[in-house]
């Protein structure tokens, strides 16, 4: 997609998620509401399926497309799977696999735990026991990558096939616990995926979610500021105002562009040094940054009436989802050295 396109649909996501992400509809969510409409009309819209090609339903755009839909999704705190709905379609399409209609979620997310698949001669079958799944209760779907008789393999799993434990995150987003035993799987295929494929491509999501997220917290900070009044004028005329302001406007930049980069560079191939920087510097942006959208607002960012909290709860969420900035920090220092020092700055200056 050209730059002027991908601007249309920039133009196109932020009147859909203006018009429907209301603040009415993310309260219902976080107290159970499946948001349908919302689902609905991004789904109708092509929206949901970006990476997967015309001939299979999809819309047949570039991860820089699927950045555009998920960075405005972070920015309108939008409650529904789509970060995780627009990577599982990518990978059944990498497999050839049929991309299901409704929501889809990923597993396992957390680096340590694995879902065994096996030839059962009829079928592929899957065990095992993850937890922290996003959506886990509503997604239709759920998609992993595993081996299977020495192949990176992925594999399409119905909802219904896992007991499911309900629990959420500070954000109030689902976060469950699944469990397979013997659960057969809808499709399987090998694919020319990576084994972490799920914990890179799911940070990389996550980095554009909270770059999105941190730009609603500058807008509200910067309205605030103007319209809320101390000795008889806006406190952003004041100069400790301004400087905090600054800062956030900062780090604001900063995660934008990183997180941009590491989809840029999913574009070309290769994309996890970028997207080890992106979950870094996104995660330490998204730290300092809710902390000043705060105290501009003073007491009035922590009632739940004000929508501040809808997106620095997800900040403070999203950054330590498929992995950590410090777990991503020593991933990339651990690539670091391994290069040695002669690499580096041909490696940086070469991105």
């Amino acid at each position: 997609m050209t730059k002027d396109l991908r601007s249309l649909l920039s133009d196109t996501v932020t009147r859909l998620f203006t018009d429907l992400a209301t603040k009415e509809l993310i309260e219902a969510a976080e107290k159970g509401t499946w948001p349908d409409k919302l689902w609905r009309a991004l789904e109708e819209g092509g929206l949901t399926l970006p990476l997967v090609s015309e001939d299979a339903g999809g819309a047949g755009g570039t991860w820089l497309d699927a950045h555009v839909v998920i960075r405005a999704a972070g920015r309108y705190t939008a409650p529904v799977p789509i970060a995780e709905t627009i990577v599982a379609a990518w990978l059944l399409s990498r497999a050839r696999l049929e991309v299901p209609f409704g929501p889809l979620t990923l597993a396992p997310v957390r680096r340590a735990e694995r879902l065994s698949l096996t030839d059962r001669g009829g079928g592929v079958t899957v065990d095992g026991r993850v937890t922290r799944v996003p959506w886990g209760r509503d997604a239709g779907h759920v998609v992993t990558v595993g081996d299977l008789d020495g192949r990176l393999t992925v594999a399409l799993i119905a909802r219904g096939a896992a007991t499911i434990e309900e629990d959420r995150n500070l954000a109030l987003e689902p976060r469950d616990t699944l469990i397979f035993r013997e659960a057969r799987a809808v499709a399987a295929a090998p694919a020319d995926v990576a084994a972490d494929a799920i914990r890179r491509l799911g940070a990389m999501a996550r980095a554009a979610q909270m770059a999105g997220a941190l730009e609603s917290c500058l807008v509200q900070s910067v309205r605030y500021a103007t319209e809320r009044k101390q000795f008889g004028r806006p406190i952003g005329s004041f100069q400790a105002i301004q400087q905090n302001l600054a800062v956030l406007a900062g780090h604001v930049a900063a995660a934008g562009i990183a997180a941009e980069s590491a989809f840029r560079a999913a574009e070309r191939g290769d994309a996890r040094f970028e997207i080890a920087v992106a979950k870094v510097r996104v995660g330490e942006a998204a730290g300092v940054g809710a902390g000043i959208a705060h105290q501009t607002h003073g007491a009035i960012g922590f009632t739940y009436e004000h929508s501040l909290h809808f997106a620095t709860r997800r900040l403070w969420s999203w950054r330590a989802e498929f992995g950590s900035e410090s777990a991503w920090a020593r991933e990339l220092g651990h690539a670091v050295a391994a290069r040695g020092a002669d690499a580096l700055w041909s490696d940086l200056t070469a991105r």
